[in-house]
Parts: structure tokens; C-alpha cells; sequence
């Protein structure tokens, strides 16, 4: 059996979907009525989970009444789902990096289930995780909340000194500190964005298995 597994988020860290997913929610919510840009979800809420952003416009913007709430969610996704059917971009180098990794690995999203499949059947990525997919919205706790991110490494098997995560944004980073769990931060913005204390700083998937081999012989 291995002696660690690997936790991976999806979007950001295995497929190049965060451009596309801020067009749709700028579309979505500009129809809401609510002021937002693609630089919006980069910036101040990449890796957030659709209700966290939409709370937050409700607060800053005014609330929405209850059926255009109800809505937004479901039609926001059709949308996404239509443009990633077209086909998801993987993340350079993620393709290789993962070839070399012989350890058990899971996806661990904050998004749906549904979209987690559907990236990794468009991305061809999916033999590489099977069936361990797991999603904040089964599990009912969004990233940064930790316990996304301890059940994934309770249903591999694996004690949270043991599972390791690799995310791109600060909420999964976050997370998977909070976990306890050894963190790999796929850094995509060095010029802007700092690596938290604690975790490992990559800019490139190529780094990747040097980085996991560092970690494992550390332990």
C-alpha cells in the first residue's frame, strides 16, 4: 500500500477552467443586476463557492427576491456546462506530472459533482482518479473550511500527515493547513500572490513530482 495520497483540486490546479468560468458568472450575475467582471473572480474570489460569491453580492449590492435567487444557480450552470462540453483545456504539464505520481489520487472541488465529472471526461484526465471525486456540495463544507479536504483523506484511507494536497487557490491552500495535510501551492501569479507559511510554492506542473518527492522523504 502507498504511504501517502494526493489531493488534488480541480479547477486551476488539474484544468485551465477559471477563464471561462469567469465569463460565465460575469454574464450570470451581470443579468442578476449585479456589477461584475472576469477580474473580479480571479482576483477576490477564484476557488469560492457560487452562494459565497452571490451572499456577498446580495450584501454589498442588495438582495435578490427569492425565485431569481433560486435561479441563478441552476442557469449559471447550464451555461458552464454547455462551453465546457466544447472541451476543458488541462493545465500545462499536469498531464506528464501526473504520469510520474504512483501514488492513490483524488479531485477535491468545490464545485459540483456533475462539473468535477464533466472536466475530467473533457480534459482526459478521468482514468487517473477513477471514482474518488468528491464534492463540497455532498460533503456540505466548502473550501476553506477543512473538512472538505479530511474527508476526501478519510475516504482514501489515508491519516491527514499523509494526504497531500495541491490546490491553487488561498481558500484549498487554506484548507489543507488547516487539515493538517502537507500542501503543494501551484503558484500561477508569483508576482502577486504569496504561498502561506507552511505550504510549498510551484509555479509549473513540471515541479510537481520533485516537489511531492521532497515532501515524502521529509516525512
Amino acid at each position: 500500500m502507498a504511504d501517502y495520497c494526493l489531493l488534488f483540486d480541480c479547477d486551476g490546479t488539474l484544468v485551465d477552467s477559471e477563464p471561462l468560468l469567469a465569463e460565465v458568472l460575469t454574464e450570470t450575475f451581470n443579468a442578476l443586476g449585479f456589477p461584475f467582471v472576469p477580474e473580479d473572480y480571479m482576483t477576490r474570489y477564484r476557488g469560492t463557492a457560487f452562494p459565497t460569491i452571490l451572499a456577498t453580492l446580495e450584501a454589498e449590492h442588495g438582495t435578490l427576491s427569492d425565485p431569481r435567487r433560486d435561479a441563478a444557480m441552476p442557469a449559471m450552470r447550464e451555461r458552464l456546462y454547455a462551453r465546457m462540453d466544447e472541451g476543458v483545456p488541462r493545465i500545462d504539464g499536469i498531464f506528464e506530472a501526473i504520469k510520474q505520481l504512483p501514488y492513490p489520487m483524488a479531485v477535491v472541488s468545490n464545485g459540483p459533482l456533475e462539473k468535477i465529472q464533466r472536466s475530467m471526461a473533457a480534459s482526459g484526465l478521468g482514468d487517473f482518479f477513477g471514482e474518488h471525486l468528491y464534492s463540497a456540495y455532498d460533503v456540505g463544507h466548502h473550501k476553506p473550511d477543512p473538512r472538505l479536504y479530511q474527508h476526501a483523506a478519510r475516504a482514501m484511507g489515508f491519516p491527514p500527515e499523509r494526504a497531500i494536497v495541491i490546490d491553487d487557490a488561498a481558500v484549498g491552500v487554506d484548507a489543507g493547513l488547516m487539515a493538517g495535510m502537507p500542501v503543494i501551492h501551484i503558484n500561477h501569479f508569483p508576482e502577486t500572490e504569496t504561498t502561506p507559511e507552511g505550504a510549498t510554492a510551484i509555479t509549473h506542473m513540471r515541479e510537481l513530482p520533485a516537489a511531492i518527492e521532497r515532501l515524502t522523504a521529509g516525512r
